[in-house]
């Protein structure tokens, strides 16, 4: 099972801690780190530059696309980056620790 990073920016802090809140109440990511962060972009012909947040999740391949599909439906931006990047290299109890808690809500 291949574990992933799966990475997106907010505008607001508040916004940032409701992607991860629901993404570790569904079970989706064992864990989310949010990183207040400068970004320079260009978008629509002009650059940008803005105080963003980055919410970085951690979970499995197997769920990037719930992750993905949840983090849409929650953000504001036009155009989300969403994007996973694969863990090579993985401590294995930390490893497990993340499989295990990125199953899913439990079953009833």
């Amino acid at each position: 099972m291949e574990l992933l990073a799966v990475v997106t920016t907010t505008d607001s802090k508040e916004a940032a801690s409701a992607i991860a809140q629901a993404l570790v109440e569904k079970r989706l990511a064992a864990c989310v780190q949010i990183s207040a962060i400068e970004s320079f972009y260009d978008w629509q012909g002009a650059v940008q530059q803005d105080l963003e947040y980055r919410v970085v999740a951690k979970t499995t391949a197997e769920r990037y696309q719930e992750v993905e599909k949840t983090i849409r439906d929650m953000h504001s931006y036009e155009l989300p980056a969403i994007y996973g990047v694969p863990l090579s290299a993985v401590y294995g109890p930390y490893a497990d620790w993340v499989k295990d808690n990125s199953q899913g809500a439990h079953e009833s």
